[in-house]
């Protein structure tokens, strides 16, 4: 009797500590977990359950568990996954599968979340946006402003027009019924009042605004309307000028174009003007997108031949197509004209990094899409966050601008920039520490997207799929 007490005993012992261990979709085993928003390190194990992180321990606890899909992650980092935070989709619908092909290259890089800045294909970046949520489509969160804003006879296809006051109203009414994620406004045809007054009413909705933004208004009225984050460097040199006020004028009476008033600005940048400016920027909470890495590619197509580019073969036939309009505009420009795009170019990465000692937030996106010559999806991010280092900024501030300032951004932080227990659980684990070497980013081992994960075989099996659809 006393033996088969003691085997009883024994075996609800057993059970019950069975019993305890508490399953897991998917654990991180022994990574080395990156704070974004210090820097620091520590030696983690990372539980996911449901698409969310639901636990963070140290490497060191003895915490009971058990899982179907377990991740070494030994001597690798893992930080959140990569968001680029400007890409288009873009082209007609003759592009819309190239448009699709594209995706794929986002989580191939790390990305797995992308701002789209506008384009012409909503409907089908909506019809995406459910297929990756259902796992039914490879590719990225894609957080959308649905088309642009402008003015009459838009530079871009399917822009919403603002013409009047009235039209304001509609074009907002438009995008929230679509339930976009952004308001994004472009300058080539809208009046600079008509600009203001729709940031204006925008604001008004509670809705995120950013943009290009008409030369003929200044950086100081489009703060004041409360613009949320501007696109590019042009807008941002021009609050920089001592000449701002006067700049604006000749662009108003059309004594000067845009391309003539950037050597003026640039010429006539002051430190002071520029340090006011960036404080206002600072203050009203104005993010700022330089774009870097295609200002630095558009400016070099009359010397660099892509044609060798590894990305290339990835891009289909009608989007390269699509490239050949600025590649004319580069080989036809005049000698000066194209001395003044290099000179402005090398002048736009020391603005970054006073933009960024000034503690201005600044958003990494790549611009790449249709239209952007050799400015490719998916790499493109990672060579975005290299320029940005070779301004002299820090690897965490710079990796700061990819997915942590990206969330803030869009008041998305609830759920995704940091890596902590309720966080959808998006995430890249390197083999190799990005606060060392900003190039490390590009060396990936897996990529977690809620509840799926991709080792480094399947990231490479996702880019030669491309080659052959």
């Amino acid at each position: 009797m006393k033996k088969a007490f003691h085997l009883i005993l024994v075996l609800l012992v057993i059970s019950c500590s069975q019993t305890k261990k508490q399953a897991f979709d998917i654990v991180l085993k022994n990574g080395n977990v990156i704070d974004l928003e210090t820097g620091a390190i520590t030696r983690q194990n990372i539980f996911i359950n449901d698409g969310r992180i639901a636990k963070i321990i140290s490497s060191e606890s003895d915490f009971q568990y058990q899982t179907e899909n377990e991740i070494n992650a030994e001597n690798n980092y893992i930080l959140p996954g990569f968001w680029d935070n400007h890409v288009h989709f873009r082209g007609g619908d003759s592009l819309i599968q190239e448009n699709k092909n594209l995706l794929p290259l986002f989580t191939a890089n790390g990305i797995t979340t992308v701002r789209d800045a506008g384009g012409d294909l909503t409907s089908s970046v909506h019809s995406w946006q459910k297929e990756i949520e259902a796992g039914e489509l490879v590719g990225p969160t894609i957080f959308t402003s649905g088309p642009k804003i402008d003015g009459p006879n838009a530079t871009w296809a399917g822009s919403l027009v603002v013409e009047n006051e009235n039209d304001i109203s509609t074009a907002l009414d438009s995008l929230q019924a679509l339930k976009t994620d952004f308001v994004k406004l472009y300058d080539s045809r809208i009046s600079g009042d008509l600009y203001l007054k729709t940031i204006e009413e925008a604001k008004k909705r509670g809705l995120i605004t950013s943009g290009h933004k008409p030369f003929t208004v200044t950086l100081d009225e489009t703060i004041n309307a409360g613009i949320s984050g501007i696109e590019h460097l042009y807008y941002i040199m021009k609050g920089c000028s001592s000449e701002e006020t006067s700049v604006t004028e000749k662009l108003k009476s059309k004594e000067i174009g845009f391309w003539q008033a950037m050597p003026i600005l640039q010429s006539t940048y002051q430190d002071s003007t520029a340090q006011n400016t960036f404080l206002r920027l600072k203050e009203n909470g104005v993010y700022v997108i330089p774009t870097l890495h295609i200002g630095e590619t558009l400016s070099y197509l009359d010397e660099v031949d892509h044609q060798n580019d590894d990305y290339l073969k990835y891009m289909g036939k009608g989007i390269v197509k699509t490239y050949q309009g600025r590649i004319k505009r580069a080989l036809n420009a005049s000698e000066k004209a194209a001395k003044d795009r290099k000179e402005l170019d090398m002048f736009f990465g020391s603005l970054t990094k006073s933009l960024s000692d000034a503690e201005v937030k600044l958003l990494a996106g790549s611009d790449s899409g249709a239209f952007n010559s050799y400015t490719y999806s998916g790499i493109s991010l990672h060579n975005e966050l290299e320029a940005m280092v070779k301004t002299g900024m820090s690897p965490l501030k710079v990796l700061q601008t990819s997915a942590y300032n990206g969330a803030t951004f869009l008041k998305k932080d609830t759920d995704y920039g940091i890596i902590a227990k309720g966080k959808v659980a998006d995430l890249v684990v390197l083999t190799a520490n990005p606060l060392d070497d900003i190039r490390n980013t590009k060396k990936i081992s897996h990529v977690i997207q809620g509840n799926r994960t991709y080792n480094k075989q399947q990231l490479d099996a996702l880019l030669r799929a491309l080659l052959s659809s």
